[in-house]
């Protein structure tokens, strides 16, 4: 088993930011792709930031120069740096993983929510 626990959403004004943290544990044997997701109500679900294993970084247009995305092999835990929050930016946001298995899991969620 594998699991995920993200932490840091929560309600901030436009321009604000937030930090989200996602803790991998579990029956890991090595971590291939880390990375965030995000759905906002009546959306699908699309790609904010993705790390590789070697430190590859893909992000989504609409967040390039404003999110930052950060891994630490050490501790098994990705990070999503949100900075210039705008309302569009409201979601709910999804941690995911990869293992060099190719087995995929997903976080439960957090809510980001950025007032106008």
């Amino acid at each position: 088993q594998v699991q995920l626990v993200e932490s840091g959403g929560g309600l901030v004004q436009t321009g604000g930011s937030l930090r989200l943290s996602c803790a991998v544990s579990g029956n890991i044997f090595r971590i291939n792709a880390m990375g965030w997701y995000r759905q906002a109500p009546g959306k699908q679900r699309e790609l904010v930031a993705r790390i590789s294993d070697g430190g590859f970084i893909q992000y989504a247009d609409f967040v390039k120069g404003r999110f930052t995305i950060s891994r630490d092999n050490n501790i098994n835990t990705v990070y999503l740096r949100m900075n210039s929050l705008k309302p569009e930016d409201t979601a709910v946001y999804y941690c995911y993983v990869r293992l060099t298995t190719l087995n995929e899991y997903w976080g439960q969620g957090t809510q980001v929510t950025v007032s106008s």
